[in-house]
């Protein structure tokens, strides 16, 4: 579904000279995979997933979605952002709606997709309330049914759940597989936390500094429904806690 083929991308820098943050990287998401992207800070996750969303160019090499290249945004993609990007002037009915209006649909229409998107996200009973007058976790459930009601063939998720505790966390971690495993969308998920990849995903792909940025991709041989506290779950977000520890002393030595 999604291609990374040879991508490069560097950055200009103070007196003109450019910092390269994705190197020579070529890897592929299938069709209603679940894929996490972990790495440390400042190795260029969330410019993969703006890659792939479309708002960022690579210097070279190529991102195809469903075998066509990525020139820019698409509705095909859904993004979900770090922290809710919802208008506060708009009731939560009003944010989800938003993308729908503009697709010429009837009222009715969109009152019933806004309803459906809703009650898919466990936030039925609040389509009048603003923003403002709900929690964190609340509001990135409405930034979720905000890019589902779209219907996207995609989501493209960058550490979503980082801001919240960690029981909203664990809420909307279980949340997010329920509505996968219910759609199937192929999903990139960029996180920094090891356990929340493991408990997610079905491949997580590590990526580290040039020249080389591709570090391994791990296939998760965990059934579904994962327990947090189960052995191999644990045993496997340590494994991988040492690869990321490497790549970040790795990073700081640069």
């Amino acid at each position: 579904m999604i291609r990374f083929e040879s991508i490069s991308i560097s950055f200009a820098q103070q007196h003109g000279e450019r910092r390269k943050v994705l190197c020579g990287l070529d890897f592929e998401i299938g069709q209603g995979e679940f894929l996490c992207v972990l790495g440390p800070s400042g190795s260029g996750k969330s410019t993969l997933l703006n890659l792939a969303a479309g708002f960022l160019t690579s210097d070279s090499g190529r991102v195809l979605f469903d075998g066509s290249p990525v020139a820019g945004p698409g509705p095909d993609r859904g993004v979900v952002f770090q922290d809710p990007t919802l208008f506060p002037w708009l009731t939560v009915a009003g944010n989800v709606a938003f993308g729908l209006r503009s697709k010429g649909l009837d009222k009715r229409e969109i009152r019933a997709r806004v309803q459906q998107a809703l009650r898919l996200v466990g936030l039925e009973g609040v389509d009048k309330h603003y923003p403002h007058t709900l929690s964190g976790g609340m509001r990135q459930r409405a930034a979720l049914a905000r890019v589902l009601v779209l219907e996207p063939r995609a989501l493209l998720m960058d550490e979503p759940f980082s801001s919240l505790d960690a029981d909203s966390r664990e809420r909307l971690q279980d949340e997010l597989l329920r509505i996968w495993e219910f759609h199937r969308r192929t999903l990139l998920f960029v996180t920094h936390s090891v356990e929340e990849a493991v408990y997610l995903a079905d491949r997580i792909v590590l990526i580290g500094p040039p020249p080389e940025s591709l570090r391994g991709q791990v296939a998760v041989p965990l059934n579904r429904p994962r327990q947090r506290t189960e052995p191999a779950l644990r045993h496997l977000a340590a494994s991988l806690r040492e690869r990321l520890n490497r790549l970040s002393a790795e990073m700081s030595s640069r």
